[in-house]
C-alpha cells in the first residue's frame, strides 16, 4: 500500500511538471516570469523573460513578449539556487528508468494494446519504403514515432553493438531529444524528425552510399537527422534576430537555428555520456562532425551547397573512397531527407505541406499583432497554401533533388522526381483560376501515383 501511495504521489507531480512545461521554457504561475534553461556544451545559459499571460498554449516562444525579451526583473544572481537546477531531470530520469525496466506507465493513455505494438512492429518491417506513413506510425506508438524508429535503426545497422553503447543511455538520450521537440509546433517537431530519419535511412541505403559509408558515417548520419531541428522555436532566424532574441546575438546572426540544435544535441550527449566510454578526441570530433551536418541545413545557405555539388558532378571529381567527400554527400543526404515532403505520395506530401505553411501563418500572426514587418510567405492574408508550396518546390526543392538524382540515379530518386511533378500539379490545380472539382484532383493524383515506381526496396 506505501508504494502504491508513493507512485500515486510521484504521477500527479509529473503531471504537474508537465502541465507547467512549454518546450525549452518552464514558466512560474505566481509571476507570470520564466526561467530557460538550456545546456550549451557544459554551460547553462539563464535569462528570465516576461510572458504575456493571454498567450501560454501554443508554439513554446511564441507566448513571449520578444520586445521586452532581455530585459530582466531581478538580477541571475538573486534566483534561489534550487530554480536554476535543471528542472525536469527527475521527470527525465523517471520516464527512462520505468521504460528500461518495463514496468507499465501510470498514465493510462501512455498504454498500447497489443494489436498496436504489432501493427507498429509491422511497419517497421517495411521502414525503407518511401511510402513509409510516418503519422499512422506515431499513433501507434503513441506519440514515440522518434525514439522507437531510431532505436530500431541503430540495431538494424549493427551501431550499438559496434560503437558498445550503452542501451540504457542511447534510451535515455533518444527520450530527452524526443521530449526536447516541441510537439506544440505543427511542422517543426518530433514527427518531423522521425519522417527526416526515416528518409535518410532510406538515402543510406543507396547502392553508391551504402558500398561507401562507414559505420561512423551511418551513425552520424542518423544522429543528425534525429537531432537536426532539436529544440526548434517553431519561428525562423529572420524573426529571432528582428526581435532581439538572445539566441541571434550569441550566434552572431549567423545560423541562428542550426547552432542552437547543434549545441542542444551536445548537451544532450554529454548529460546522458552516451560517447563517455569513447577516447575524448573520438567524442569531440563526432561532436564536431555532427555540427558540421547540422549546420548544413541552413537553408539560407542552399545555394552555397547546392553549388559545391554541381560543381563536383560536373567534374565527376566525387571519390566516396575520400573521409571528406563522404562528410560532404552525407550533408546533401540530409538536406535532402530535411526538405523531402514535397516528394513525398501527395497524401503525405499534403498533410505537411498544411502543417508547414500552418506555423509559417501563427508567426505571421504575432508579427502582425506586436506591429512587426511580416515575414515572406507569413502572410495568410497574401499567401496560400498553394502559393507558398509551388515557389518551394519551384527555387529550393527542384534544384536540389535533380543534382541528387544525377549523383544517384537509382528508382528512388526517379520516385522523388515523379511524385514532386505531380505534388505541384496538383497545387496548381489548386489556384483559384483552377477548374475541376477537388474530387477529381485528388482521384487523378491517386491514378497517377499508382504508376509511379514505389521507391526503393523494402529492407
Amino acid at each position: 500500500m506505501g508504494i502504491s501511495v508513493i507512485w500515486s504521489v510521484i504521477a500527479i507531480l509529473v503531471r504537474w511538471i508537465f502541465s507547467k512545461r512549454r518546450g525549452a521554457i518552464s514558466y512560474d504561475s505566481s509571476d507570470q516570469t520564466a526561467l530557460y534553461i538550456r545546456m550549451l556544451g557544459d554551460v547553462r545559459v539563464r535569462s528570465q523573460v516576461g510572458f504575456e499571460p493571454e498567450r501560454r498554449g501554443s508554439h513554446p516562444y511564441l507566448g513571449v513578449d520578444f520586445r521586452t525579451l532581455h530585459s530582466r526583473a531581478e538580477s541571475a544572481g538573486s534566483i534561489p539556487a534550487r530554480r536554476i537546477r535543471r528542472l525536469f531531470s527527475f521527470q527525465r530520469h523517471l520516464l527512462s528508468s520505468r521504460f528500461l525496466r518495463g514496468a507499465p506507465h501510470l498514465n493510462p493513455l501512455h498504454i498500447l494494446d497489443e494489436d498496436y505494438c504489432g501493427q507498429a512492429k509491422c511497419m517497421l518491417e517495411k521502414v525503407g519504403s518511401w511510402n513509409f506513413d510516418i503519422f499512422l506510425f506515431d499513433r501507434l506508438t503513441n506519440g514515440n514515432s522518434l525514439v522507437t524508429l531510431t532505436l530500431y535503426l541503430l540495431s538494424h545497422y549493427g551501431l550499438i553493438e559496434l560503437f558498445q553503447l550503452d542501451m540504457v543511455k542511447v534510451h535515455r538520450f533518444l527520450v530527452l531529444v524526443q521530449e526536447d521537440y516541441h510537439n506544440h509546433n505543427p511542422y517543426h517537431n518530433s514527427v518531423h524528425a522521425a519522417d527526416v530519419t526515416q528518409a535518410m535511412h532510406c538515402y543510406l541505403k543507396e547502392p553508391k552510399l551504402a558500398k561507401s559509408l562507414t559505420s561512423c558515417d551511418i551513425l552520424l548520419g542518423l544522429l543528425a537527422a534525429v537531432t537536426h531541428d532539436l529544440d526548434h522555436p517553431g519561428v525562423n532566424q529572420p524573426f529571432l534576430i528582428k526581435t532581439n532574441h538572445y539566441l541571434a546575438a550569441l550566434y552572431r546572426n549567423t545560423s541562428v537555428l542550426e547552432n542552437h540544435h547543434w549545441r542542444s544535441a551536445v548537451g544532450l550527449l554529454r548529460e546522458t555520456e552516451l560517447f563517455s566510454h569513447l577516447p575524448a578526441e573520438d567524442s569531440l570530433n563526432m561532436e564536431r562532425q555532427l555540427g558540421s551536418l547540422i549546420l548544413a541545413t541552413d537553408i539560407s545557405r542552399q545555394n552555397e551547397y547546392l553549388s559545391k555539388f554541381r560543381t563536383h558532378l560536373d567534374q565527376e571529381d566525387l571519390c566516396l573512397g575520400n573521409a571528406s567527400h563522404r562528410h560532404f554527400v552525407l550533408q546533401m543526404a540530409l538536406k535532402c531527407a530535411d526538405i523531402c515532403n514535397p516528394c513525398r505520395p501527395w497524401e503525405l506530401s499534403k498533410q505537411w505541406s498544411e502543417k508547414v505553411t500552418e506555423e509559417f501563418f501563427h508567426q505571421g500572426d504575432i508579427e502582425k499583432k506586436h506591429k512587426l514587418e511580416v515575414s515572406p510567405l507569413c502572410d495568410s492574408e497574401t499567401n496560400s497554401i498553394a502559393d507558398v508550396q509551388i515557389g518551394f518546390m519551384t527555387y529550393v526543392v527542384e534544384p536540389l533533388f535533380a543534382e541528387w538524382a544525377r549523383f544517384s540515379d537509382t528508382r528512388l530518386s526517379q520516385t522523388m522526381l515523379g511524385h514532386l511533378c505531380l505534388n505541384k500539379a496538383s497545387w496548381n490545380a489548386m489556384q483559384p483560376e483552377a477548374s475541376g472539382s477537388s474530387e477529381e484532383l485528388e482521384s487523378e493524383q491517386e491514378a497517377s501515383s499508382r504508376a509511379l515506381p514505389q521507391g526503393s526496396p523494402q529492407s
